[in-house]
């Protein structure tokens, strides 16, 4: 019983919780290094903007590098679709939820944990939970204060904004979709996005 006990020593725990990771316990701009390294490890790709109102010409000018359609259906979220989209007027722009007849969508995240380079996305009247799966193209936006270092620090970020009442859904989202299940060969856009690109913000 004394082994079985000293096998349990391990990193300090986070409050509540059994032992976490060393990796993500790091912070200012250790954590969106590591948030943005796993990310890209994960097949995702990322864009820093110091600023929201860089988010619209870094939209469109991922777009145009991709040769992807100039057009994004914007989540219905005041941190996107108060954002300046008039400034770039050759992409096309519309606001709601998907059917799935929209290539593009552009939708805010909750968090993004550094651990993993994982989106936290929580479903919503703001936050329709189609537009991360449907578009080919997923662009997320998510402000480097609500990096979390790991999943402990997420689960009570979300018991400190919704408390008692969570949101129907919860997604993590961990670089775009891909499946290896054909002959053992890596599908890209199998049950989801084939692209998923961050936009994370510095901006305070």
């Amino acid at each position: 019983m004394n082994r079985i006990r000293a096998g349990r020593a391990g990193p300090k725990p986070y409050p509540g919780s059994g032992p976490v990771p060393q990796r993500g316990q790091v912070g200012g701009e250790e954590r969106k290094a590591l948030f943005t390294r796993m990310a890209v490890q994960a097949a995702a790709t990322v864009d820093r903007a110091s600023s929201r109102a860089d988010v619209p010409s870094l939209v469109k000018n991922y777009l145009s590098q991709h040769n992807l359609p100039a057009e994004a259906r914007l989540a219905p979220d005041p941190r996107i679709t108060e954002l300046d989209w008039a400034s770039q007027p050759l992409l096309n722009t519309s606001i709601g939820g998907t059917d799935g007849s929209h290539p593009v969508s552009v939708t805010g995240a909750f968090a993004g944990i550094a651990e993993t380079g994982t989106l936290a996305l929580t479903s919503g009247a703001s936050s329709p939970t189609l537009l991360n799966f449907l578009p080919e193209t997923h662009i997320a936006v998510v402000d480097a204060k609500d990096l979390t270092g790991t999943y402990e620090e997420l689960w009570e970020r979300l018991k400190a904004q919704y408390g008692e009442v969570m949101p129907r859904t919860l997604n993590l989202v961990t670089g775009p979709s891909r499946s290896g299940d054909i002959e053992q060969t890596i599908l890209m856009g199998a049950h989801g996005p084939k692209r998923l690109h961050i936009i994370l913000v510095d901006e305070p």
